[in-house]
């Protein structure tokens, strides 16, 4: 059943995110962005952390996952070192995450030799 979730709880995640590319003018990056800060909102309201219990990587892979990681390190953060705990808590907790996306990025890079995009040419 844990799978059953992750994949409804995931999923929908998603699907918001389809319908806000398709339906507004908002672009990818303010998507994302707003997903990551969803992420923080909701975690600071509490309201997030029982849907990372139902779902597991569901709710924890998609960008609203870093969000929840960001707010959750900087709580733990502030709660042990205060206002500086709060900065240095979020980076922490997510440091693994980004070192892991670097290291990765870096080698398909290698392996697949990146090219950028030509641009079409315009008809005349």
């Amino acid at each position: 059943m844990d799978y059953v979730w992750a994949f409804i709880i995931g999923g929908a995640i998603c699907v918001v995110g389809q319908l806000l590319l398709s339906l507004t003018r908002l672009t990818p990056a303010r998507i994302l962005v707003l997903f990551v800060t969803a992420g923080v909102f909701l975690t600071a309201l509490g309201a997030y952390e029982p849907l990372v219990e139902l779902a597991g990587a569901g709710a924890t892979v998609p960008l609203t996952g870093f969000g929840y990681a960001l707010g959750t390190g900087a709580i733990e953060g502030a709660m042990e070192n205060g206002v500086i705990g709060a900065f240095a808590g979020g980076i922490t907790a997510t440091a693994g995450g980004i070192a892991a996306a670097i290291v990765f990025g870096y080698i398909n890079a290698v392996i697949f030799t990146p090219k950028t995009k030509k641009p079409k040419s315009p008809k005349a």
